[in-house]
């Protein structure tokens, strides 16, 4: 479980995220969905701290508020993150990109060396769950993009996470090949009852596979709810034309988002 406590973000005099509460529990699917700039990243990158919080604390279940390097750290290797662009070394092979969800188990000195015998099966097998063990030796340039993404979800799963955070994981690749790699990564987080934090902009996308849809406009959280109440009201609302600039004066929102296991 993760809880942000009146967590906000701001950028200058530009807030990202309004002062929001969120509370997560294990083994849901959930989507934040909205439009570029909506605040989905910045919500989403929150939960690991890869951007840190302008006000507000986050909490983990087992570790507490994520206030030192060490909480962190820990916090970190239970968390698969998953990213647009791929993030993988393309001269590198595709099971060397997926071993290094690994290094977090290591200390810097010990990830110079080889891995152990046991986690490159670890390895091996990650690639197996996203049907690509046939490419453990090709190049990760040799791959195409949807290849390239089910590599990325491969490496997340080498860290065998309690958590799996994907930024916008699809936002690069056709529909057909956008909606077989979420399938891929829905099918795996229901099976390994991980739970999973998806920015998307695709409303399809969003109502097929997610347990929940938190809404995001202007830096806000505007809609929660399952899919099936998703509207096309609600949906104009979160991809309406974008208001002017919000300041540090805007009013402080407040959400409780219950995800109850799956």
């Amino acid at each position: 479980m993760i809880k942000l406590n009146n967590v906000s973000v701001q950028f200058g005099n530009v807030v990202a995220l309004q002062p929001t509460s969120i509370e997560l529990h294990q083994g849901q699917f959930t989507v934040l969905l909205g439009a570029s700039g909506a605040g989905k990243s910045t919500l989403l990158r929150c939960l690991n701290l890869m951007c840190k919080p302008h006000a507000g604390n986050v909490n983990v279940a087992g570790l507490g508020n994520l206030d030192d390097r060490k909480t962190l750290q820990t916090h970190r290797r239970q968390t698969g993150m998953i990213f647009q662009q791929h993030q993988l070394i393309g001269r590198h092979t595709a099971l060397q990109n997926v071993l290094m969800g690994r290094l977090g188990y290591h200390s810097t000195f010990r990830s110079l060396f080889p891995l152990s015998h046991k986690e490159q099966t670890i390895g091996l097998q990650s690639l197996e769950r996203v049907g690509l063990l046939h490419k453990a030796q090709s190049r990760i340039d040799q791959l195409s993009g949807g290849q390239q993404q089910r590599v990325g979800i491969a490496r997340a799963l080498a860290q065998q996470p309690l958590l799996i955070l994907a930024d916008e994981p699809v936002a690069s690749l056709d529909p057909a090949t956008a909606d077989k790699v979420l399938a891929l990564l829905h099918q795996i987080c229901k099976e390994d009852g991980i739970s999973a934090v998806i920015s998307l902009h695709q409303v399809d996308l969003a109502k097929r596979y997610a347990d929940r849809i938190i809404g995001l406009a202007h830096g806000s959280i505007v809609f929660d709810a399952a899919p099936h109440e998703l509207t096309t009201t609600h949906a104009a609302e979160l991809y309406e034309q974008k208001k002017s600039i919000v300041t540090s004066h805007a009013v402080p929102t407040r959400l409780n988002v219950q995800l109850t296991s799956a």
